[in-house]
């Protein structure tokens, strides 16, 4: 990110585009790190990519918590950011992607994709098999 270039630039709009492009390809190579991690380990792809985003939400929390923690007396700036970042990535970091594929599913309806996945499943009703619904399994 040393290539970024200084905010006084137009209105500090390319440092943030250039800060989004940095974004997505520190964001590839960590995912084919990540993918080629779990090959030479034999671990399932779903684990790493769980595993790795974890750890890439939750370890700079714990730096910046430590940070508050030893500069602030109470330590009460740590125990917010302890409490608020976890509540931020569940609710959006789960929210978000099921809000959108119930958006999705509710434009689409049913349609071959959703019985190719779901319609010969025991474990739903009958009357979601037939009429869909927006569904998340867990296990």
């Amino acid at each position: 990110f040393a290539f970024c270039p200084p905010t006084d630039y137009c209105g500090g709009w390319l440092t943030f585009v250039v800060a989004l492009i940095f974004i997505g390809f520190v964001t590839a190579l960590i995912d084919d790190l990540a993918n080629y991690f779990g090959c030479v380990l034999d671990i399932c792809s779903a684990i790493t990519a769980i595993t790795f985003v974890a750890l890439g939400t939750s370890l700079p929390d714990t730096f910046a918590s430590k940070t508050a923690a030893m500069q602030d007396p109470y330590a009460d700036a740590s125990i917010v950011n302890v409490t608020g970042s976890n509540s931020v990535n569940v609710f959006l970091g789960l929210g978000l992607p099921w809000m959108l594929s119930s958006i999705k599913w509710w434009i689409s309806g049913r349609n071959d994709e959703w019985d190719r996945r779901y319609l010969l499943d025991e474990d739903l009703s009958p009357e979601i098999r037939r009429d869909g619904a927006f569904i998340v399994i867990a296990g």
